[in-house]
């Protein structure tokens, strides 16, 4: 078992977004004849015991496809073909967060609740350039003891020789895998299916993706959902422990609105505050049977690895209700092992899923260099050390990109912008902000809900109706107001009954 380094931990707990750009590019391309041959393939997640069936194939782009000159690269393609004998000609394209994850793998725990819109159209997932199985930027394993500490940090001086290692040891230039280029490559894909107008529906990090795409081939978007806003003017990690808190504070207001939960947990904030206080006094070693495997293994808990460990549970409903009991546990009964289990198991699930090259490649090209020089992030229980991630980008290979980069989006095209109300990641002002420079929206907030919501209650039929018609124009969303999460447990059994 390999020990994650805890300061890269504390980088990569930010992941989920990052910055686009901009530029145009001409006349929409009609449909063509395909050039990209297909083969059967299965496309499968870890998490999801069900496999689908797809058409996959590799497409061969320029590594520099500014200047079009020099390596080339494999970018890996899927489409999951309509399941109508009368399809839409303009397919779906899938795109994924992170950044860093890799659509073809990453969106199969969304396809079941995306098979409405699969109906008749095309749903279409191209690998990111640096993830998957399109050149993925991997990096080396650090070096652990057979016996790892999770949750230990590691000193700075370790955690910068690592990156740059990294960035030594990759078979790429890190400076060619920002959101632009990899833009282009999605207009050579789309070229090379032969479509000629295409969706796209972007989560998270690939809201950036979708606003990027649109500025730069305008002509080709027929439509957009973004799932999850990240506005272009915003930079990864300037509000992270901010917006990290307010949907702690929503949840923990949830709790004492449900009789059951605070019954059970009268006075949750305190002793979340507490728990805090006393780590930052004596970080506590707990040791479990791994969550997966059933190897005994050690693990840390100190403010850092409990803060990364609520923000990424905040994320789900799903997991959001264990929250108020594993804090409670923790910090009045002193029972640590199902707190500790869950970091484990979040943090191997984020580290695994993400390309830690890919990612530092957009977030030192795109955010870092944009950050204040001082990021007010005082009274939040989230730990971003800010310091560490500009040393590590002071030593990766990036070019800043331009300030036309972090302009607003302004475009006419039909978009459906979708928010959960106590997301900690983008909360729903971000989608506001999006959508002032895009007249022909929809944006909804889906209540009590965190990050990344598009298979939540009705809106599989929402995106479906919105994508055949094209528009948000008597699009009925009055539907979204009744998704409610799940009820909080208040013991290991569940919810109150």
């Amino acid at each position: 078992m390999i020990r994650k380094n805890m300061w890269l931990w504390v980088v990569l707990a930010v992941v989920v977004l990052l910055l686009p750009a901009c530029r145009s590019n001409g006349a929409p391309a009609p449909e063509t004849a395909r050039t990209l041959a297909l083969e059967p393939c299965w496309l499968s997640h870890p998490s999801v015991s069900r496999q689908y069936e797809a058409r996959c194939g590799t497409l061969e782009v320029y590594e520099d496809n500014t200047s079009n000159s020099g390596k080339k690269i494999s970018l890996r393609v899927a489409v999951i073909p309509a399941g109508s004998s009368n399809p839409e000609a303009d397919p779906l394209f899938l795109l994924a967060g992170g950044p860093g994850q890799a659509a073809s793998t990453d969106f199969v725990p969304l396809l079941s609740g995306l098979s409405r819109a699969n109906f008749k159209r095309d749903l279409v997932m191209v690998d990111q350039r640096g993830t998957g199985g399109s050149n993925p930027l991997v990096c080396p394993s650090l070096d652990v003891p057979e016996d790892p500490l999770y949750g230990a940090p590691s000193d700075e001086a370790e955690t910068l020789e690592w990156s740059e290692t990294c960035a030594a040891a990759l078979d790429a230039d890190p400076r060619f895998y920002t959101t632009e280029h990899a833009a282009r490559d999605l207009d050579a894909v789309r070229q090379a299916l032969g479509y000629g107008q295409v969706n796209l529906l972007g989560v998270s990090y690939g809201t950036r993706m979708a606003q990027v795409y649109q500025r730069m081939y305008p002509e080709q978007v027929r439509a957009m959902v973004l799932d999850g806003v990240v506005p272009l003017d915003w930079a990864l990690g300037e509000q992270v422990a901010k917006d990290a808190q307010r949907a702690l504070d929503l949840l923990f207001a949830r709790c004492q609105s449900e009789p059951g939960c605070r019954e059970a947990f009268p006075a949750l904030p305190e002793e979340f505050d507490g728990l805090l206080d006393r780590l930052d006094e004596e970080p506590v070693e707990v040791v479990l049977a791994h969550p997966l495997t059933g190897e005994d293994i050690r693990v840390l808990l100190s403010r850092e690895t409990v803060g990364s460990a609520v923000r990424l549970l905040s994320y789900d409903s799903t997991t959001a209700a264990l929250l108020p009991l594993l804090i409670h546990q923790a910090s009045v009964e002193e029972k640590y092992q199902p707190l500790a289990a869950q970091y484990v198991m979040v943090s191997e699930s984020l580290s695994t899923s993400i390309s830690y090259g890919m990612y530092y490649s957009v977030l030192c090209a795109e955010d870092v260099p944009y950050y204040p020089d001082i990021m007010e992030e005082t009274g939040t229980y989230l730990v971003y050390d800010q310091e560490l991630v500009r040393s590590i980008c002071a030593r990766w290979p990036h070019e800043a990109m331009p300030d036309a980069f972090h302009q607003p989006l302004r475009a006419e095209v039909p978009t459906l912008l979708v928010s959960g109300e106590a997301d900690p990641v983008t909360p729903p002002a971000y989608a506001g902000r999006v959508a002032a420079g895009l007249p022909n929206s929809l944006n909804v907030v889906v209540p009590q809900m965190g990050h990344g919501n598009l298979h939540q209650g009705c809106l599989p039929l929402l995106i479906r109706d919105f994508l055949e018609a094209g528009s948000v124009e008597g699009l009925d969303a009055e539907c979204v107001g009744k998704v409610r999460a799940l009820p909080f447990f208040v013991s290991p059994v569940g919810p109150k009954p």
